[in-house]
């Protein structure tokens, strides 16, 4: 296949328009973070008419859409891709849409290619990036080298504790170094919260900027609870993928402390967990995947959010559930414990702490209603515009630091 070539130096464009920005998302029409920031990032583009393609999988193949300055190409995987999870999939033969994507960057002449991570979509935008010479931004959304380690564990239950311990400590390190060694083929590196983009800067050698995420708080909102004023059933919530690395075992050992008259959780989400949760929680009632307003209604009902992840680089259904005024409870891991302010708009606890974390919450009215409050309020301030306007001036920042836009090659 013919390499495509890049405009020629005479065809220069202005310096002060906005980059045109093809971007290789892991997922796009599934049910996690990366999929959601997606959609709002092509929604961004629109609303602000960026010259923006997004090369994605679906489906069905489908022609490169031109819609003004927002165009998209979208690919099927093939029969050979091989489940991740219960919506996620690797597809190992997706280099046969390499033509089709070549024909679509030749065409849209992009300054930088975005991707999203390893995937068969990231592996190919890194490469046209090198192809084309194009500056390669790549943002962080999954923390791969703890998800490895926590995949691992049922391999490492035979092994005595201390070997164990030792044995997820070198997947973990070892899965890190291979994505930092993938990462560092980028100009520029995003993270949604501070610690990590600080782990990135460091194991990278790149400059990273923060990409955390917001929230449609007009969608998110307290007035979609429906259940009467005096209603004294306590809701406790989860809304995610069911599966180990979600820390979801601990939901059945929240249950024990739970009173069995009057709270109950509302579990929201699907994953290869379900059906082992499905039996252990006996006072729960799972809705599967909700989606708009039936998803904020959910959020609406819950009088606590209890999110026991480890491993969530930010924690988006954390910021919807703050936006439904719904106080959250998250372990000091990973990013949702840069949303939530302990003590005024939740708590963040250990795994032992989260049932006296949950008491102290729901067994003072007055404390759970100022929570509510606060919690609304801090969710006002999370704007999806103003995580990607931070991106715009990152892919800015970049160019003025090498005293170039790569459009002035044209």
């Amino acid at each position: 296949m013919p390499s495509p070539s890049r405009p020629s130096p005479e065809d220069t464009a202005d310096a002060n328009a906005p980059p045109r920005v093809a971007y290789f998302p892991d997922s796009f029409h599934e049910v996690n973070g990366v999929a959601h920031t997606s959609r709002h990032f092509e929604a961004f583009a629109r609303r602000r008419d960026l010259p923006f393609l997004s090369v994605r999988a679906g489906s069905r193949s489908r022609a490169l859409v031109e819609e003004g300055n927002q165009w998209s190409l979208e690919l099927s995987r093939s029969r050979f891709s091989i489940p991740l999870e219960k919506d996620l999939r690797f597809d190992p033969a997706f280099a046969r849409h390499r033509a089709r994507v070549a024909d679509a960057l030749r065409r849209f002449r992009p300054d930088w290619i975005h991707i999203t991570g390893p995937s068969e979509l990231g592996l190919m935008g890194a490469y046209f990036a090198h192809r084309m010479k194009l500056p390669l931004a790549a943002s962080w959304h999954t923390n791969v080298h703890e998800y490895a380690a926590r995949r691992a564990e049922w391999l490492l239950r035979p092994l005595p504790k201390p070997l164990a311990a030792a044995a997820r400590r070198g997947i973990e390190s070892l899965s890190l170094a291979a994505a930092a060694r993938f990462y560092r083929q980028a100009k520029v590196l995003f993270a949604p919260n501070p610690d990590l983009c600080s782990l990135l800067a460091h194991t990278a050698g790149r400059p990273c900027f923060l990409m955390p995420r917001g929230v449609d708080a007009e969608l998110f909102h307290p007035a979609r609870r429906t259940r009467p004023a005096g209603d004294a059933e306590r809701i406790l919530g989860f809304v995610g993928r069911l599966s180990i690395e979600k820390n979801i075992r601990l939901l059945v050992e929240i249950q024990k402390s739970l009173d069995p008259e009057k709270e109950k959780f509302l579990i929201v989400g699907h994953g290869g967990d379900e059906a082992w949760l499905r039996t252990r929680l006996h006072r729960a009632e799972f809705t599967g995947v909700l989606r708009g307003e039936a998803l904020a209604c959910a959020y609406a009902k819950m009088d606590l959010f209890v999110f026991p992840s480890h491993t969530d680089t930010f924690g988006n259904v954390v910021l919807e559930a703050l936006a439904s005024g719904v106080p959250a409870v998250v372990t000091p891991d990973g990013g949702p414990a840069s949303i939530v302010r302990d003590g005024q708009t939740g708590s963040i606890a250990r795994d032992e702490e989260f049932p006296s974390a949950i008491r102290a919450i729901l067994d003072d009215p007055a404390r759970h209603a100022a929570m509510r409050e606060a919690a609304r309020a801090y969710a006002l301030t999370a704007s999806w515009d103003a995580v990607f306007e931070g991106v715009y001036s990152g892919y800015r920042s970049c160019f003025s630091a090498h005293g170039e836009r790569q459009s002035s090659e044209r």
